[in-house]
């Protein structure tokens, strides 16, 4: 158990997580001629170069970028495409630089708390023990030399971190940081010189066109009918190769959107926006096509409202969630449910994982007719430095394996299609609470409920308003109503067992009407010590002597 001697945080209040504000769909591009292929390669690379130019020259400006310096990219980018083309290069450099700049400041975040953690343990002697959730001195004075020079070296970093920020330098890598780090363990990755160029030059074309609102279908660079037909605006240097009119360009393949094609069709139908984007998966030879578009004025569901059912707790872990249904006096309901997981393998499979976890979870939310689903709101950035938990390597890498942010995005969106609500608690003693009034009361002989289900009844009740410490029963001798109230649970607010008790009309005996006689409202007991009964003092005197 955790120290509770010293002061606790502040708790923070649970609050209703805003659902996705977008919608991206997909279907493949079947029956591709050798000539279709050849075009969407040309306008990728080609699109590619004019968008890794405007992003250098975006970083390049930096800190003095303007509306003026983004009016005249756009029109250097507009005569070698369009206009249209152009302003989505231009967007998309903008929102990476601004990407890599949040990147930057939430590194010098990590940077400083880093600095701080080592700095404390320094500052204590060697082998001191820890407590109240602090980490005590290093274990020998070679850990604590070493621990010294690191420190130099992230002050250093620190202080050059700032000054790129200071100086509006960010970095960022067309195709990614990751792909671009393999090129040099090929042999790991288990991929040649040549499949790894391949990859490479797919990863940096760009072939994504905005919507706008108003025009035919909604968007006029990447045009698709309601029939599933393709057509491109190419570019003003590819127009050679175009076989419709107006420089566009028809391909033979025709995409459906079986899932959520009905809400895709009303929006170009309606000639409202729809982005669309054409990328390659190098692996399996397949070409696809991404429609998304945002959501304005959804409703917004009060915490009252979703609370009215009960609701089921999650607690996040690194292979499974751990739920809990609890009633809406913050009762657990039947027994808890766990929901595994496996995050191996490649970045898709991970992803189907969390997706068939998740669709399990809300199946059974569906079946016992909650109206929300109650997580902790975590973010573990800082506690996933090595400064902090020292060589408990396999504690850092439990917490950084689990998916916090995947997971809360998929289960905003699978909770707004499924029109469950998503409360967020703080998740601070959860876990140790839990296990401290949960687990003993609710486990029986063929129960036994783990200290994450635990956790999650304590989530449960964060989320509906009620303290996670269950009442505490009194001896079972003296469990009457001069005691109070038992176990049994009630709403904030409720009226204590020691007040009057209503009055019921009617009568109650032949002779005595309700309201009425010595003891109408006092419901204390009349035979005990100290109660309403005694109205006087009274003693026995004591024997004469004599008898």
């Amino acid at each position: 158990m955790a120290d509770q001697r010293g002061p606790l945080r502040q708790i923070a209040r649970p609050f209703v997580a805003d659902g996705p504000r977008g919608v991206s769909i997909r279907d493949r591009l079947k029956g591709l001629t050798a000539g279709d292929e050849k075009v969407l390669r040309l306008v990728g690379a080609h699109l590619g170069t004019l968008a890794s130019r405007d992003l250098a020259r975006r970083c390049r400006d930096g800190l003095e970028h303007s509306t003026d310096a983004w009016a005249e990219r756009k029109r250097d980018l507009t005569a070698l495409s369009s206009s249209r083309w152009a302003g989505s290069i231009t967007s998309s450099t903008h929102d990476q630089w601004g990407l890599s700049r949040r990147a930057q400041h939430a590194h010098l975040q990590s940077l400083d708390a880093g600095i701080r953690m080592v700095r404390h343990r320094l500052s204590l002697p060697v082998g001191q023990k820890g407590s109240r959730g602090k980490p005590g001195g290093y274990r020998s004075s070679h850990e604590w030399f070493h621990k010294s020079r690191r420190l130099v070296i992230l002050e250093e970093r620190y202080e050059q971190v700032t000054a790129e920020r200071d100086a509006g330098r960010v970095s960022v890598t067309r195709g990614g940081r990751r792909l671009l780090g393999i090129r040099h363990n090929l042999t790991v990755a288990n991929l040649t010189e040549a499949r790894w160029r391949a990859q490479w030059e797919v990863a940096r074309w760009f072939l994504t066109a905005d919507g706008e609102s108003g025009k035919r279908f909604g968007n006029e660079t990447i045009r698709v009918s309601p029939d599933g037909e393709i057509s491109i605006k190419l570019p003003t240097p590819l127009a050679e190769h175009a076989n419709a009119k107006h420089g566009r360009y028809v391909l033979a393949a025709k995409v459906a959107f079986r899932y959520r094609g009905d809400q895709w069709r009303d929006r170009i139908e309606a000639n409202r926006a729809v982005a669309y984007r054409i990328h390659l998966d190098t692996v399996r030879g397949r070409w696809y096509l991404d429609a998304s578009w945002t959501r304005k004025g959804l409703p917004v569901v009060p915490l009252s409202t979703l609370r009215a059912d009960g609701m089921i707790a999650v607690d996040t872990n690194a292979d499974h969630l751990a739920a809990w249904r609890l009633d809406e006096h913050g009762n657990p309901v039947g027994t808890s449910r766990r929901f595994n997981y496996w995050l191996t393998g490649s970045t898709s499979h991970r992803d189907a994982q969390l997706r068939h976890a998740l669709t399990r979870l809300l199946h059974w939310a569906k079946h016992t007719g909650v109206q929300a689903i109650a997580i902790e709101d975590l973010d573990f950035t800082d506690s996933t430095t090595r400064e902090k938990h020292g060589r408990r390597k396999r504690f850092r890498q439990l917490i950084s394996g689990i998916p916090t942010g995947r997971l809360r995005a998929r289960l905003l969106s699978m909770c707004a299609e499924a029109g469950i609500g998503v409360i967020a608690v703080d998740p601070a003693y959860t876990s140790v609470w839990g296990a401290q009034h949960w687990q003993a009361p609710l486990t029986s002989k063929t129960h036994m409920p783990s200290r994450h289900a635990a956790a999650s009844v304590a989530i449960g009740r964060r989320a509906l308003g009620y303290r996670i410490r269950r009442r505490t029963a009194p001896p079972r001798a003296h469990q009457s109503d001069v005691h109070g109230h038992r176990t049994a649970q009630a709403r904030p607010g409720s009226r204590g067992s020691e007040g009057n008790r209503p009055r019921v009309p009617g009568p109650r005996t032949g002779s005595v009407r309700a309201g009425r006689g010595a003891n109408a409202v006092d419901q204390n007991t009349q035979d005990r010590s100290g109660c309403s009964a005694e109205h006087g003092f009274w003693q026995q005197d004591s024997l004469p002597l004599s008898l």
